[in-house]
């Protein structure tokens, strides 16, 4: 069995956020959820600023704290190592959304349908269909509605009023042997996805070759995305949130 895990090489990554247009598109995440967020880092003071970027998907810890509040299992840690939401069992507590350091976790305020963003049927939609050859990223993907190979439904956003949502390392591409959204639209190269078991996979290697950082590692969540490539942020999570909310 695999030990999934992401590896981020902050030193590629400029701050593009096609991962963050790619996991919308492929998991039809609600307004404003954003499952995989990149901070923009300022630090230094005018003139001598520096700025730096830091990609956070879920941390799919290995001592989750989301999982060990629910109180209805729905939050659980699978065989493979994600961590992953059934919301056929998600009754909205937002126990794990408190408990998270890593704010990940969205609560769905709307119906289905109130969460779409174009409706495919009208004029303008078909327009763009032929713009784009087809390409147009389909509102029901069928992919996000059936269950998963543990037999429970994880995959995709906004399938339901009233439940916690959050990364899912892209599920249900990653059981058909396929890389995570934003790992295979990422330009920079700088999201790798793999078994961290396996020593020949890139992300071991990765780890191997390079001092690496994980995010708040005192409260000893055991995050499996690691970060190489530059010095752990001198700014707190909790900070980076404030300058999220200010964007």
């Amino acid at each position: 069995m695999p030990r999934y895990g992401m590896v981020i090489d902050l030193s590629r990554c400029y701050g593009c956020r096609a991962c963050m247009v790619a996991c919308k598109v492929e998991n039809n995440t609600p307004g404003a959820h954003f499952w995989m967020y990149v901070f923009r880092i300022e630090e230094g003071e005018y003139p001598n600023t520096q700025v730096s970027f830091l990609p956070r998907p879920c941390m799919h810890c290995d001592n989750a704290p989301g999982v060990k509040v629910c109180p209805v299992g729905a939050r659980y840690k699978r065989e493979d190592g994600l961590v992953a939401t059934d919301w056929d069992r998600c009754i909205g507590c937002r126990y794990c959304e408190v408990a998270c350091p890593y704010g990940v976790n969205y609560f769905n305020w709307k119906k289905p349908e109130k969460n779409q963003y174009l409706d495919w049927d009208t004029p303008a939609a078909q327009v763009l269909g032929r713009v784009t050859n087809g390409a147009v990223p389909p509102y029901d993907n069928p992919d996000l509605d059936q269950p998963m190979k543990d037999k429970r439904r994880t995959a995709g956003g906004g399938q339901r009023k009233g439940v916690i949502e959050k990364c899912t390392f892209c599920v249900q591409r990653v059981e058909k042997g396929l890389q995570p959204a934003c790992v295979a639209n990422c330009p920079a190269f700088a999201l790798h996805f793999g078994d961290l078991d396996d020593s020949n996979s890139q992300v071991s290697k990765l780890l191997a070759e390079n001092p690496s950082f994980r995010l708040e590692e005192e409260y000893n969540t055991r995050p499996r995305v690691y970060y190489i490539g530059a010095p752990p942020p001198s700014a707190h999570p909790r900070q980076i949130e404030a300058v999220k909310a200010r964007e």
